[in-house]
């Protein structure tokens, strides 16, 4: 490696289930869009579809099944020294369904991502693509963000936003919401690697410009 030549960064991808999200990152750095290399897939459940597509693609896959400890902190404790094993530049939560204390945050302040089946700030937590029916909005959507110690509520990237069709079941409109997701997680993905995001006193820039509150809008004719 010649002396002004940048290392490659180095991704860990944390994730409970299916892990298609993680195969759009998968398939992005095979294809070069993102210019990282995913160095370990992190699962705390066993059997799931998400280790299976890590394993295919020759990525190291480790299981960290959280009903072996105690309590959440030990589990956070455990899960922090296998992540830190790889020395990532950056953690992504890819269907990660596990509450991560403030302490863990913490320790991947402005390296941490996640992404949120609904358009935050608006419904945080469970069950988004049925409230959001349950509510009469006309639109819903997926928000990658920052993650902090509040529960989705790190400062928004990326949305993308879907129309709520009158026939839509919940399962409907989160078919249609993840489609988009494989779009956004790249991309910001991307951006992160490139240098050109960053996170500093509870706000996100892009290119050295703060991101406004809502994150900016995905728009798929013309990403940057």
């Amino acid at each position: 490696m010649s002396t002004g030549q940048k290392p490659t960064p180095r991704i860990v991808v944390l994730i409970s289930g299916s892990g298609s999200n993680l195969q759009s990152l998968i398939d992005a750095c095979i294809n070069n869009k993102i210019k990282a290399q995913i160095t370990a897939v992190i699962s705390n459940k066993p059997n799931v579809k998400g280790v299976e597509r890590a394993t295919a693609a020759n990525i190291p896959a480790l299981i960290i099944d959280h009903r072996d400890f105690s309590s959440r902190q030990e589990f956070d404790l455990h899960l922090l020294e296998a992540i830190k094993s790889f020395e990532p530049d950056l953690v992504v939560l890819a269907g990660f369904m596990r509450i991560l204390t403030p302490d863990f945050v913490n320790q991947f302040e402005g390296k941490l991502l996640n992404i949120h089946p609904s358009l935050l700030p608006a419904y945080q937590g469970l069950d988004t693509h049925q409230r959001a029916i349950a509510a009469g909005d006309s639109k819903a959507g997926a928000t990658v963000h920052f993650v902090t110690p509040e529960l989705d509520g790190g400062p928004p990237i990326l949305q993308a936003e879907v129309a709520i069709m009158p026939a839509d079941s919940a399962q409907d409109l989160a078919e249609r919401v993840l489609k988009m997701e494989h779009e956004i997680y790249p991309t910001v993905v991307q951006w992160f690697c490139d240098g050109r995001l960053t996170a500093e006193n509870g706000k996100a820039f892009l290119d050295g410009a703060i991101i406004g509150s809502n994150g900016i809008l995905f728009d798929i004719n013309n990403e940057r």
